[in-house]
C-alpha cells in the first residue's frame, strides 16, 4: 500500500505544475465526474509522471528519461523533462494515435516506434533503459507514479462530501490510477466501493484480477488505446489492485463509442476512449449509482471524435 504521507507529498510536489480539475454532479444519472481531460497535457498521467521525475536525484534526471507510452504518459514525462532539463525518449507502438504522438513531440520528446502493440513498446523501452543506463519512468509500476495519480482521490474527497455508498469507477490499464485512488480510500478509512473498467478488446488486468493470469488474452485494436496491452510481469500494482479493488469489469467498443458521444452531446466535453470506459459502465447500468467517475483524459484524434459523435448524434 502507498503510504498516506507519500500521497500528501506528491500533492505538494506537483501542485505548481498541474490543474486542480473540477468535479461536477449529474443529477439525472446521480454521478460525480472528475474532469481530468482538463488537466495539463489533457490527461491525469501528468500527475504521476511529474511526481516521479521531480522526486529523482539530479544525476538520475541527467541520465535521460525513457518510457513507453500510448501517448498520455509520454506527454507527462516530456513535460517533466522540460521542467528538470532532461532529455526524454518515448517508445510507442507504430499504430499510436497520431495526435498523441505529435503532442509528445511538441513537448520535446524523441519518439521511437515499435512494430506491434504497447507490450512490445514497453519491453523495448525497458531494454533500452537497462542497456544505456537511462532512467526508466514506468507508466504504472512505481510507487511515486501511483502516489501522483492518487492525488486525484485527495482532491475529490476535499472538494465534495462523498457518500459512503458511492462506487468509484476508474479506467484500468496497468493499474496505477486505481491503485493510487484505492490507497486514498483505505488511508481515509472510507467504505466506498472501487471498480475498474477495461475494454473487452484488451482485458489483461481484468484477466489477472479474475483468473490470476494474462495468458491468451486478445490484444485487439480499441478506442481505449491508453488501457491496452499486458501488465509488466511482477508489477507492484497487481497486489495493490487485489487488496483495494472490489471488481473489474469490461465494456465493448460500441459502448465506449456511445459514451464518447454522450459526453460531447450532454456535457460538451471531449473525452478519449480510455476515459469513456468508466462512463460507459454507468450508461450501460453495469454499475449502480451513486458513483464517482474519473474522466481520465481527452486526447482523442479529432476526426475520430467527430465521426463517433455524428454516428451517435442521438446519444444524450
Amino acid at each position: 500500500m502507498i503510504p498516506f504521507e507519500w500521497l500528501n507529498l506528491a500533492a505538494e510536489r506537483i501542485s505548481e505544475y498541474i490543474v486542480r480539475t473540477p468535479v461536477t454532479y449529474d443529477k439525472e444519472l446521480n454521478i460525480y465526474l472528475k474532469w481530468e481531460n482538463k488537466q495539463v497535457t489533457g490527461s491525469f498521467k501528468a500527475r504521476g509522471a511529474l511526481n516521479k521525475i521531480i522526486s529523482l536525484e539530479p544525476w538520475e534526471q541527467k541520465q535521460g528519461l525513457v518510457t513507453a507510452s500510448a501517448g498520455n504518459h509520454g506527454q507527462g514525462v516530456a513535460l517533466g523533462g522540460t521542467i528538470v532539463s532532461a532529455p526524454v525518449l518515448v517508445f510507442a507502438s507504430d499504430h499510436a494515435v497520431p495526435a498523441k504522438v505529435e503532442a509528445m513531440r511538441n513537448l520535446g520528446a524523441e519518439i521511437r516506434f515499435v512494430n506491434g502493440g504497447y507490450g512490445l513498446a514497453e519491453q523495448s523501452a525497458l531494454e533500452f533503459a537497462n542497456n544505456n543506463h537511462s532512467t526508466y519512468i514506468s507508466p504504472y509500476n512505481d510507487g511515486q507514479i501511483i502516489a501522483g495519480q492518487g492525488t486525484i482521490g485527495l482532491e475529490v474527497f476535499r472538494d465534495i462530501d462523498v457518500d459512503a455508498n458511492c462506487t468509484w469507477i476508474i479506467p484500468v490499464g496497468g493499474g496505477g490510477l486505481i491503485s493510487g485512488i484505492g490507497a486514498v480510500i483505505r488511508s481515509l478509512h472510507k467504505p466506498c466501493r472501487l471498480v475498474g473498467v477495461q475494454p473487452e478488446a484488451s482485458a489483461f488486468t481484468y484477466s489477472l484480477f479474475h483468473k490470476g493470469n494474462q495468458v491468451d488474452v486478445p490484444d485487439l485494436p480499441t478506442l481505449a488505446d491508453g488501457l491496452s496491452g499486458p501488465m509488466q510481469v511482477g508489477s507492484i500494482t497487481l497486489p495493490m489492485i487485489k487488496n483495494v479493488v472490489n471488481d473489474i469489469i469490461t465494456v465493448t467498443e460500441d459502448e465506449i463509442a456511445q459514451a464518447i458521444a454522450y459526453a460531447w452531446h450532454k456535457y460538451q466535453e471531449i473525452v478519449e476512449g480510455s476515459a469513456a470506459t468508466a462512463l460507459a459502465a454507468v450508461l450501460t447500468r453495469k454499475i449502480k449509482h451513486p458513483a464517482i467517475i474519473v474522466i481520465s483524459g481527452g486526447n482523442i484524434q479529432p476526426e475520430v471524435h467527430a465521426q463517433i459523435c455524428r454516428r451517435h448524434a442521438d446519444n444524450k
